[in-house]
């Protein structure tokens, strides 16, 4: 890659903010609430006992198709997706922020509005807020949804999406969704701790096949709702939150994006991963030499789901095409790297370094912190369209045999290893986020100065 390509790279993505989008989004949630006496219960007990905004959960919103709301929805940047419409409306997405997909019906029977809350399954949202399960579809079909509440000026429905996120799901086998609980028992029963070189190939082996049998989409999905289960498994705040959001029947489904800490010697392959499981390549982002790591960020149009990717790097690097050419080796381990040689690759035994999910920011903190006793770390990031926060590090035990080469190879001292054994290393996190206006991107700067907090050699 030359200089040119390079800078094009770090300049492509560059997000902005969107605050006619957030506007008419907000009016259409607020009038809808007024229309809706069950959605603004359930909005009032999303805030007191999840620490989240209905606003974050709202997958679409159906309008009629009149010239007042395309030259509204028009104006705020939504423009339309045809192959994601179905008969006799229109899709419209905001592709420059994070917002819901807006529907334009010319449907007869259509309801004044129609509202649609993403939930992870609408079996166990009936389940948690006793409504009645009638869906004509099966499990595990691409989308179910579950009407919560009809009346002509609005409709009120949970939708549960895998591996699709249009309004018209694709054509369906009946042998699909047997073939997705087999993927997904795979993935969550994978065994990582096989060697590096083994687990990749052995994941890679289990990915592929469920490619084979249900494309990129699906498998993604399910990859990483076991990657989710597998980083919530060994983080104590994950396992308060996501008591509290499956008590309202939600799941992770507010979820922002999947942060991943690879070693350089592997961060190449990581990629090549989430590429064939239809991940596109978006910002790269850049900690500052201080710091010395980068991040290759990826997207998966079709669910949604992002990825953090971190790796030491140096500034140089980052003018190269580090995402598919491989890193050579260094003595000097950075922050990700020394995390990577304690606990292991993100992809195979650590799991995760965090997932971060969309909250009213300042409610989490308070419950997180009077409900649980889990103290949430002072923001990175406290701007108006942008909040962040880690919770507090879960602390994990380092085996020796990880232990003892570094010390031999002079990556950190005996001192240090001693403590590493007596008190752990920080393992993981769930990270506070809260969006406003839409804004899609990172802060740079405020991340740096996290991470270099959360260094292990600074917390022993």
């Amino acid at each position: 890659m030359d200089r040119k390509d390079a800078t094009e790279a770090l300049t492509q993505f560059s997000w902005e903010r969107q605050p006619e989008a957030e506007r008419l989004v907000r009016e259409m949630v607020e009038e809808f609430l007024k229309r809706t006496p069950e959605a603004k219960t359930l909005a009032d007990r999303m805030r007191s006992e999840t620490g989240t905004r209905f606003l974050d959960w709202i997958d679409y919103i159906e309008l009629p198709d009149r010239p007042e709301n395309r030259s509204r929805t028009a104006a705020a940047g939504y423009v339309e997706k045809p192959e994601w419409a179905y008969e006799n409306a229109s899709c419209w997405v905001q592709l420059e922020g994070m917002f819901p997909i807006v529907s334009l019906s010319k449907h007869p029977a259509a309801a004044e509005m129609e509202v649609g809350i993403k939930v992870e399954s609408v079996a166990d949202f009936a389940f948690a807020n006793e409504v009645f399960l009638a869906t004509d579809a099966v499990p595990l079909s691409y989308s179910r949804r579950l009407l919560i509440q009809a009346r002509d000026a609005a409709t009120f429905y949970a939708i549960e999406r895998h591996g699709h996120r249009g309004m018209n799901p694709p054509e369906e086998s009946e042998e699909q969704p047997l073939r997705m609980l087999s993927s997904l028992e795979r993935f969550r029963c994978r065994q990582r701790d096989l060697g590096d070189d083994d687990g990749f190939k052995r994941a890679e082996g289990y990915i592929d096949h469920a490619i084979q049998m249900l494309g990129p989409d699906l498998t993604c999905d399910l990859f990483f709702a076991s990657e989710r289960e597998y980083w919530q498994r060994r983080n104590r705040a994950a396992q308060f939150q996501k008591a509290r959001q499956d008590r309202l029947g939600l799941g992770w489904a507010n979820h922002d994006h999947h942060t991943y800490r690879s070693s350089r010697k592997h961060f190449s392959r990581l990629i090549s991963l989430w590429k064939k499981l239809g991940f596109q390549l978006r910002e790269r982002f850049y900690a500052g030499a201080e710091a010395g790591w980068g991040a290759q960020i990826c997207e998966q149009p079709n669910t949604g789901i992002i990825t953090f990717n971190d790796v030491d790097l140096s500034p140089e690097e980052l003018m190269n095409d580090f995402a598919h050419e491989p890193l050579p080796d260094r003595h000097e381990l950075g922050t990700v790297g020394l995390w990577c040689a304690l606990h292991g690759e993100s992809f195979l035994q650590a799991g995760m370094h965090h997932l971060e999910c969309q909250f009213d920011f300042d409610s989490l903190k308070s419950q997180m912190e009077s409900e649980a006793g889990i103290k949430v770390m002072k923001p990175f990031t406290d701007y108006p369209y942008l909040r962040q926060a880690f919770t507090e590090g879960e602390r994990w035990p380092v085996k020796e045999e990880r232990l003892t080469p570094l010390v031999q190879n002079g990556q950190i001292t005996p001192e240090q290893a001693q403590k590493f054994r007596e008190q752990g290393a920080i393992g993981s996190h769930l990270e506070n986020l809260e969006r406003n206006e839409g804004f899609k991107g990172f802060n740079q700067k405020g991340v740096s100065e996290i991470i270099a907090k959360t260094d292990p050699r600074k917390n022993v």
